[in-house]
C-alpha cells in the first residue's frame, strides 16, 4: 500500500437499534412463492369462508399467513413469535400478496371462534393440492446410493416442549377459565426449564440435496424478499 494515498475508514453509530432479519424469514418467503405459485393461496381466499364480527378488515388467508409463519418459525410461544415478526410486518404480509399485519389479540379471537366446517374446508385444501402432488418431480430432490439408485429420505423430527401457563382471573362475577391448549397439551412437570404443560410438535420432511455457502435457495428466497418488500413499498 502506498503510503503518498492513506486509505481511510469512516465509522458512523447510532444509538437507535436496528434489528436482525428473524433467521426463519428466507423459509417463509420460499413457502409462500411456492403456495403462490400453484395457487394455494387464492385457492384459500376463494374457497374458505369464515364470517364473525371484531375481525376488521382481515380476511382468512391473513391469518393463515400468520400461522405458516409461527409453523416455520420455531418460536416458542405466540408473544415471542410476534416480537422477532414486528419490525419486517409489512415484507412478511407481502409474501403472500397482503399489506396489513393482524394484532396478537386479533389472531387469537380468531382461533377461540373456529368451527369444526371452517377447519374441514381448509384441510380440503390442503389435502386436494397434496393429492394432485403425491411427490417430487423426476431428478428434483432426493439423494442417490453408490450404484446410482435414487431415493426419496423422509425424516420424521418430534420435539417435545413444556409451557407455563399464566394464573387466570378467578371470580364469582367471571365465567369458569378455559385453557384452549388443554385438548392438545399433557400434563407436565414443575421445575427447573419444565412446565404445568407439555407438547409435542412434530414436522415431516423430504430430505433434499445437501448444500453449503451461497445455495441457490437461499438467492432464490432472497430474491423473493426483496421483490415483496419492492411491492410493500411501492
Amino acid at each position: 500500500m502506498s503510503s503518498d494515498h492513506p486509505s481511510s475508514v469512516h465509522l458512523q453509530t447510532s444509538t437507535e437499534p436496528i434489528a436482525s432479519v428473524p433467521e426463519w424469514f428466507g423459509e417463509v418467503a420460499l413457502i409462500a412463492h411456492t403456495m403462490t405459485r400453484l395457487g394455494l393461496l387464492s385457492d384459500i381466499s376463494e374457497r374458505v369462508r369464515f364470517t364473525r364480527k371484531r375481525f376488521g378488515k382481515f380476511e382468512v388467508i391473513d391469518f393463515v399467513a400468520m400461522l405458516i409463519g409461527y409453523a416455520l418459525s420455531g418460536e416458542p410461544t405466540l408473544q415471542a413469535y410476534y416480537e422477532r415478526l414486528q419490525p419486517f410486518a409489512s415484507a412478511f404480509m407481502a409474501l403472500f400478496g397482503r399489506s396489513g399485519l393482524p394484532h396478537r389479540a386479533t389472531l387469537s379471537r380468531f382461533l377461540a371462534a373456529l368451527d369444526e366446517p371452517f377447519v374441514e374446508a381448509l384441510r380440503t385444501v390442503f389435502l386436494h393440492d397434496a393429492l394432485v402432488r403425491l411427490g417430487p418431480e423426476a431428478n428434483v430432490g432426493g439423494l442417490w446410493d453408490r450404484q446410482a439408485t435414487r431415493w426419496t429420505v423422509f425424516d420424521l423430527d418430534a420435539t417435545r416442549r413444556a409451557a407455563r401457563q399464566r394464573a387466570l382471573p378467578q371470580g364469582p362475577d367471571l365465567p369458569p377459565p378455559q385453557r384452549r391448549l388443554s385438548a392438545v397439551c399433557a400434563p407436565g412437570y414443575m421445575g427447573r426449564k419444565r412446565g404445568e404443560v407439555v407438547r409435542t410438535r412434530t414436522t415431516l420432511w423430504a430430505a433434499p440435496i445437501a448444500i453449503s455457502g451461497s445455495s441457490p435457495v437461499e438467492l432464490q428466497a432472497m430474491e423473493i424478499i426483496e421483490e415483496s418488500c419492492y411491492r410493500a413499498s411501492a
